[in-house]
């Protein structure tokens, strides 16, 4: 029998050491050395694994067609995140904040993953089959043919829950959490680097010898980082983020990783006593209960992977009231927005070093995209001037250091978008050419940030408020229009 020994593992990194140390040598986090107890056992597990087959080199050019079959999940607006459905034997991550709806969405994937006459595994370690049966029977999986085809199994034993898969033949095992699970040979406790990536590993050998598809619950750090250690993300197919303000209805799943497709498409639902609601129209759903006369809010038209999305930026700009001034931003790039700052004061004349600055996208959305840029610049002098933008404008383009406008990819269909939700103005680059002819839609082309402002707010001098009813706003010799 393997003697057990006690090591130091970083809870960042994995690295080992013989003796705690205050700071990992590895990866130089601080205060991330846990002891855990391992038992050696390459030898044995090698040996029950068998010799190893011959394997011969294929041409390339020999190589099968690598189109590979998806399974429909029941949610069009996950199949569009993952590229068009579950891929079998591949091993997804989903990750998320404490109570933003990974289990509810995951128990909706199963069912209907089961009514699509697939055995579902549903391998919990965080609850009891009567806890599962209750969000079930909230989800409306128990009184349809979904209920019997999936199979609860409470329990936090990795080897029980390849054992349960293998032999009920389910095509969707669904484990959560993967830092509640443990492995028999390993005496760590749950949750310590080398059982998740043990655990993480075993999954990933059912998926790939058995062809099962596997979906993992991984929990997140304080900073929103999957929690365990980075190999996890390494050895799964797919990384999926489920966000969203936990106080708001909406939830915004997006793709960190995918083999199988793109990392640019998001999927957005609506949560409801009932679970999670696909959106039938997001470009309108973060654009809802928008103030239309208040200064410092802008829409900007962004694109996300194939999908238009039109949404609200906040911004509120104050004096300063002693110290440093203060930078508070919500799902914008802070760096982006320094970046703006700096611009704005020196090739738009609108100083803003002695003013605290929070800009914040409604509804819980983060982008970080280029084409946000003029929109927040926009929305910053608006609340600095104290004048609203006119509710019908829409904004995109990208800011240059020199204070000019860069174009944007997808234009034209940014602007049909906008066009499609009642817009009637859209401030956009010069740069790139003519601009594009959307009918409806009057389209204000401008060279510089400087000519977007007084576009939009007129040539008041910058810092003044000065009242004046929302209405169209007046252009400058420097802007262009097209009218569609």
């Amino acid at each position: 029998m393997a003697r057990a020994q006690s090591r130091y593992v970083c809870q960042a990194c994995g690295a080992e050491f013989l003796r705690w140390e205050g700071q990992c040598r590895a990866c130089e986090n601080w205060n991330t050395l846990v002891e855990t107890v391992v038992t050696a056992t390459p030898r044995a597990r090698r040996a029950a694994v068998g010799p190893i087959a011959a394997v011969a080199p294929v041409p390339l050019a020999d190589v099968g067609d690598g189109t590979l079959p998806r399974v429909a999940t029941g949610l069009a607006e996950l199949d569009r995140v993952l590229g068009g459905g579950i891929v079998p034997g591949s091993v997804v991550l989903i990750g998320g904040e404490p109570g933003v709806g990974k289990s509810t969405l995951l128990l909706q994937v199963a069912g209907g993953i089961a009514a699509g006459d697939r055995a579902v595994l549903y391998a919990t370690g965080e609850e009891s089959a009567a806890q599962v049966r209750l969000r079930a029977g909230r989800l409306g999986l128990i009184g349809g043919g979904e209920g019997p085809a999936v199979d609860v199994l409470a329990t936090s034993e990795v080897g029980a829950i390849v054992e349960a898969a293998r032999a009920s033949g389910s095509g969707l095992v669904v484990v959560d959490s993967i830092q509640t699970m443990t492995v028999d040979e390993l005496d760590g406790p749950a949750g310590s680097v080398g059982q998740v990536r043990e655990s993480a590993l075993r999954l990933m050998e059912l998926a790939k010898a058995d062809g099962p598809a596997v979906i993992l619950v991984g929990h997140v750090t304080k900073d929103g980082s999957i929690a365990g250690p980075r190999t996890l993300e390494h050895l799964v197919d797919a990384v999926v983020e489920l966000g969203g303000d936990r106080g708001g209805v909406l939830r915004v799943l997006r793709s960190v990783k995918n083999r199988f497709g793109s990392t640019d498409e998001i999927g957005v639902f609506e949560m409801r006593e009932t679970g999670l609601a696909e959106v039938a129209d997001p470009g309108r759903a973060f654009l809802a209960d928008r103030p239309e006369t208040e200064p410092g809010s802008v829409v900007a038209a962004t694109m996300e992977g194939s999908r238009p999305l039109l949404v609200e930026v906040q911004a509120l700009v104050t004096a300063a009231g002693y110290g440093t001034p203060a930078r508070r931003v919500s799902g914008v790039d802070p760096n982006r927005l320094a970046l703006l700052l700096a611009v704005l004061g020196r090739r738009a004349g609108v100083g803003l070093g002695s003013h605290d600055v929070y800009a914040n996208l409604a509804g819980g959305l983060s982008v970080s995209e280029p084409g946000l840029d003029l929109a927040i610049a926009l929305a910053l002098a608006s609340s600095l001037r104290d004048r609203p933008i006119p509710a019908n404008t829409v904004a995109v383009g990208e800011v240059g250091l020199l204070g000019e406008l860069r174009a944007t990819g997808g234009l034209e269909r940014r602007l049909r978008e906008a066009a499609r939700l009642g817009f009637a103005q859209a401030v956009v680059p010069e740069a790139g050419g003519r601009a594009p002819v959307v009918p409806g839609l009057e389209v204000l082309a401008v060279p510089t940030l400087r000519a977007a402002i007084e576009a939009t707010l007129g040539a008041a001098p910058i810092g003044k408020a000065r009242s004046r009813p929302p209405g169209p706003a007046t252009s400058s010799p420097a802007t262009a229009r097209v009218v569609g």
